[in-house]
C-alpha cells in the first residue's frame, strides 16, 4: 500500500485522536483497526454505562433504558467515526497489524474487508494505541459457565434474574448498580477487603453502603475459587466456603494492555506479559537499550501505557501528535482524574494518602447544600505536602463537577494559602472544599465556631420563612387594626391622577437582593 509518515496501530480514542491531529499537520497517516473505530469507550464502556446509570436514576423501564443506550451508542455502528478519519485524509485499514522490523508493519485484513491480501506499510513514526483487553481470573471451571465481559454486559438486551459481578473496581460497581436498579438480584464479589481497592477505604465503604441499599449483596475479602454449571444456571464458590447461585457471571476483574503478537521484539522492545509499554513522558517508547530516538520512532498512547482512562488517552494523543509535528511536549500525570459514575459518584485525582502528607477531611452533610438536599452521605479528603495539594478523593452527588477545581489546583500547584482564599457560591458543595482548604492553610475557624454560628443562624425550612407577599399582608393587617389611628379619611394634599398611580405601582417592587 506504500509508505506513510505515520502508522497508527489501534483506532480507539487515543489512536483516532493521534491520526486526526497528525493528518491535520499535513502528514500522511494510515490507521489500522480490526474492531470498532472509536474504541470501546463510546460503544462498549463509558457511554453505555453512563446512559444506563442515568436511565436508572430516572426510574425508566429496562426496555426503555436499552433503547436509549442503543441510540446513544449508535447500535455499534462505527461508520461515522471511520468517515471522519477518511474525510481528514487518514487511510483507514480494517485489519490487524504486526511489526516486521524497524520501519515496517504487515497488515492482515479482517474477514470481509475489501482487501483480501496482506499489505506492508512503511512508516517514519509508529504509534501503538491498541488498547486493553479483559483478564479472566484463574477460577476452576470458569470456561464451563455462562459469563459476560463488561463490554458484553453493556450491549446486551438481556436482564438476568440473578447476576454475580466479579470485581469491585469502577466498572464492577457501576454495573452492580445498573443491574440492581433494574431488578436483577445482584451479588458483587471482591477479593480485596473493600471496594475500589486502589482508593482510600472510606470511598469503598460509602459506595458499598449505597449498593447494599440498592439491593445488592456484597462479599469482600474472599476470592472466587471454583465455578460450576447447574441445571438452574451456575454456582460460584468462594475461598471462605460461601456458595452463590446465579444465572450469569459478569467478569469485571481487570484488564491488561493488548500487546501480544504485535512483534515488538523485532524493535528490541521487551514487555512482560500483562505489563504496559515503557513510555517516557514524551510518550516515546524506549527499546531494550533504553534508546527512544532511533530511526523509525515508536510512540504509545492510551491503555497500552497502563493509564486506563479515556480522558488520559485523549491527552496522551495530543502529546504524541505535538511531538511528531515537531512541537516538543511532555505529559504531566500529576492530575489525571479517576471517576466512578455511581450514585453517589466517586472522584479521585492525584496521589493517594501516604506518610509525609497532610490529610484533611470534610463531610458533605455539614455543608448547607448537603443539609438542604438531604443527600446520601458524602465525604472528601485532601492530601497536601504542606505547600500545595497533591491528591484528593471525594464521594458525593455529581462529585466530578464540583471537584474540577481541585484537579486544576493540583496541576497548577496552586498554594493552599491561595485556595483557602477562594470564594465559593452559596449554597454549594464548594463550602466543604472551602473549609478543608482553610484547615490545610491553617486559617480555619476556631473549634466550636461552626456550631456557634449554626445556633445563631439556624437553617430555615420553607415553612419557617416568610415570603415578601406574606410580610406585606401582615403589615397591612397590623396597620388596619391599629386603633390609635384617626378614623376619618385624610385627603392627599396634592393631585394624583390614575396614570401616576399606575406608574408608581409599577416602580415599587421587591428587590431580589433583599431576599437571598
Amino acid at each position: 500500500m506504500g509508505a506513510f509518515d505515520v502508522v497508527v496501530l489501534g483506532g480507539g480514542t487515543a489512536g483516532m485522536h493521534v491520526a486526526l491531529e497528525v493528518a491535520g499537520d499535513g502528514k500522511s497517516v494510515a490507521l489500522v483497526e480490526a474492531g470498532l473505530i472509536g474504541g470501546e469507550s463510546p460503544f462498549l464502556a463509558c457511554l453505555p454505562s453512563n446512559s444506563l446509570l442515568l436511565s436508572a436514576a430516572r426510574g425508566e423501564a429496562w426496555e426503555d433504558a436499552v433503547a436509549r443506550r442503543d441510540d446513544v451508542t449508535g447500535g455499534l455502528d462505527d461508520s461515522a467515526a471511520a468517515l471522519a478519519l477518511i474525510e481528514a485524509g487518514v487511510t483507514v485499514i480494517r485489519g490487524t497489524g504486526q511489526i516486521t522490523g524497524p520501519g515496517t508493519v504487515e497488515v492482515s485484513p479482517v474477514p470481509g474487508a475489501a482487501a483480501g491480501e496482506n499489505v506492508t506499510l512503511a512508516y517514519s513514526d509508529l504509534v501503538i494505541a491498541t488498547g486493553s483487553e479483559p483478564v479472566a481470573p484463574p477460577i476452576e471451571g470458569l470456561s464451563d459457565i455462562p459469563t459476560w465481559t463488561t463490554a458484553e454486559a453493556l450491549c446486551s438486551p438481556d436482564l438476568p434474574r440473578r447476576l454475580i459481578v466479579l470485581g469491585g473496581g469502577a466498572a464492577g460497581c457501576e454495573l452492580t448498580q445498573i443491574y440492581a436498579a433494574f431488578g436483577s438480584q445482584v451479588t458483587l464479589v471482591e477479593a480485596e477487603p473493600g471496594l475500589l481497592p486502589g482508593e482510600p477505604s472510606f470511598a469503598g465503604e460509602i459506595l458499598a453502603a449505597a449498593l447494599r441499599r440498592a439491593g445488592a449483596e456484597i462479599y469482600l475479602g474472599s476470592p472466587a475459587t471454583k465455578a460450576e454449571r447447574t441445571p438452574e444456571g451456575l454456582t460460584l464458590a468462594l475461598d471462605d466456603g460461601t456458595r452463590i447461585d446465579a444465572d450469569r457471571l459478569l467478569l469485571a476483574s481487570g484488564r491488561r494492555p493488548r500487546l501480544a503478537g504485535l512483534g515488538l521484539d523485532t524493535l528490541g522492545i521487551t514487555v512482560a506479559a500483562g505489563l504496559a509499554l515503557p513510555a517516557m513522558t514524551s510518550c516515546l517508547v524506549a527499546d531494550g537499550s533504553g534508546r527512544a530516538d532511533r530511526p523509525g520512532r515508536v510512540w504509545a498512547a492510551g491503555d497500552v501505557t497502563g493509564i486506563t482512562h479515556t480522558h488520559a488517552g485523549r491527552y496522551q494523543a495530543a502529546v504524541v501528535a505535538a511531538n511528531i509535528g515537531g512541537r516538543p511536549r511532555e505529559a504531566d500525570y500529576s492530575a489525571i482524574p479517576r471517576c466512578v459514575f455511581t450514585t453517589p459518584s466517586v472522584y479521585a485525582v492525584g496521589e493517594a494518602p501516604r506518610p509525609g502528607l497532610v490529610t484533611v477531611r470534610a463531610d458533605l452533610g455539614d455543608s448547607t447544600r448537603g443539609r438542604l438536599g438531604q443527600d446520601e452521605p458524602g465525604r472528601l479528603e485532601l492530601y497536601s505536602d504542606g505547600e500545595v495539594l497533591v491528591g484528593a478523593v471525594a464521594v458525593g452527588p455529581d462529585a466530578a463537577a464540583w471537584m474540577a477545581e481541585v484537579t486544576l489546583a493540583i496541576r497548577t500547584k496552586t498554594p493552599v494559602t491561595v485556595l483557602a482564599d477562594v470564594v465559593h457560591a452559596f449554597p454549594t458543595y464548594g463550602e466543604a472544599l472551602e473549609s478543608a482548604f482553610r484547615e490545610l492553610a491553617g486559617t480555619g475557624s476556631r473549634p466550636g465556631m461552626a456550631d456557634q454560628e449554626e445556633k445563631r443562624f439556624p437553617l430555615l425550612s420553607e415553612l419557617d420563612m416568610e415570603t415578601p407577599e406574606d410580610d406585606a399582608i401582615e403589615q397591612h393587617q397590623e396597620v388596619v387594626a391599629d386603633e390609635t389611628l384617626p378614623a376619618e379619611r385624610h385627603e392627599i394634599p396634592f393631585d394624583v391622577n390614575e396614570a401616576d398611580a399606575a406608574e408608581q405601582e409599577r416602580a415599587v417592587g421587591f428587590d431580589d437582593d433583599d431576599y437571598r
